[in-house]
């Protein structure tokens, strides 16, 4: 069966992304008369998957590598048994691109968020204070995973003086050079037409910290209250976990949108593209550094450090940009032996000129 008759026979999967690039990649399994779907909840080692005969529950035992970045994930697309008890995945399609964080544990394993992603959407609550340096956190998985992030700034009714709330949006557009910055009321409206629209062309996951307003603003795209919602804490803003498994759902509007829990934690994972994406401005002062590898410590001819001392560039981006890059390389070094052995062997070479700097500094006292 061709492509375009694969996307003709499953129609009922077009609302969840389903595509001719998808029926291309399915093709192969299309003779042993497996189904496609798309995995819409994951739990305990089993699934449910939305088909063209409507949702099935699913156990992934058969795609359960020891690489925790392969294990079947809310978004991806897989390849299903049309029948049996139990019903098996069988495997999954290439993903276009994964949201990936690293773990809490002491293995430094990456975690698997949401595949096949479209537009990152990073919820930030107006009802506490702006944490510039977790959203470019947020923002540096966002670009390393393949997908357009957006910033979504809700609660937006909160911060009801329209200059105050618009010198807010520039703090974060400072902080998320050319990312969308969006504030957005779920209670009275305010910007959904605009975040609407950005959502409907493709797969969003909605991913921001616990109290961030995810499950209230998930239920404003979806028409229906689908989400649980818990209120605020009044003390500080923050809220309790609402949302305890990830959950892919078809928008009336069009699209297709992955609610997550609210993350405490958002470690970085291999992700020094999207480092450099988030600090683009950074990057651009760093090439006209005298030096290739100018550390932007003391050394002479730095370009950074010059943008620093003129006011050019702020401090905080700065402390924030080498917090991240530090950050990724020792996430990158514990899985990487080369890696590792080659920063061993920075460290030496460094240390031995520092050595000698000293010796040559001894002996011109002396002299």
């Amino acid at each position: 069966m061709s492509s375009t008759s694969a996307t003709s026979a499953f129609s009922a999967l077009v609302p969840y992304g389903w595509d001719e690039a998808w029926a291309d990649e399915f093709a192969p399994h299309e003779p042993e008369g497996l189904l496609p779907g798309r995995v819409v909840r994951v739990d305990r080692g089993q699934c449910d998957v939305i088909t063209a005969d409507g949702p099935v529950r699913a156990d992934t035992a058969f795609v359960t590598p020891n690489d925790p970045l392969r294990v079947v994930c809310t978004g991806d697309w897989v390849v299903v048994e049309p029948g049996g008890n139990p019903r098996y995945v069988r495997t999954c399609l290439p993903r276009r691109t994964a949201f990936v964080r690293s773990t809490s544990s002491k293995r430094s394993e990456g975690q698997i968020l949401a595949a096949n992603v479209d537009h990152a959407v990073v919820a930030v609550s107006l009802a506490a204070e702006l944490d510039l340096g977790r959203i470019e956190r947020f923002l540096a998985l966002a670009w390393e995973s393949g997908a357009q992030p957006v910033v979504v700034l809700t609660k937006a009714d909160l911060v009801p003086d329209a200059v105050t709330r618009a010198y807010l949006v520039q703090d974060v557009e400072t902080a998320a050079p050319g990312v969308p910055v969006l504030p957005v009321s779920a209670r009275d409206g305010h910007g959904l037409d605009v975040l609407a629209t950005v959502v409907s062309g493709g797969t969003s996951v909605l991913l921001g910290q616990s109290g961030a307003g995810k499950s209230t603003l998930a239920n404003a795209l979806l028409g229906a209250d689908v989400m649980d919602v818990q209120s605020i804490r009044d003390v500080d803003g923050k809220g309790r976990h609402t949302t305890t498994t990830r959950n892919l759902l078809a928008l009336p509007g069009g699209g297709v949108l992955i609610d997550t829990p609210g993350l405490r934690g958002v470690g970085l994972w291999d992700a020094e593209t999207g480092v450099g994406q988030v600090f683009s401005e950074i990057e651009e002062l760093a090439r006209r550094c005298r030096f290739h590898d100018c550390a932007h410590g003391s050394e002479p001819g730095c370009a950074v450090l010059a943008a620093l001392d003129a006011g050019e560039l702020p401090e905080r981006r700065l402390d924030s940009y080498r917090k991240l890059l530090r950050e990724n390389q020792r996430i990158v070094a514990k899985t990487d032996a080369r890696l590792r052995a080659e920063i061993r062997k920075d460290w030496k070479r460094k240390g031995a000129e520092g050595r000698a700097a000293m010796e040559a500094k001894r002996g011109s006292r002396h002299a």
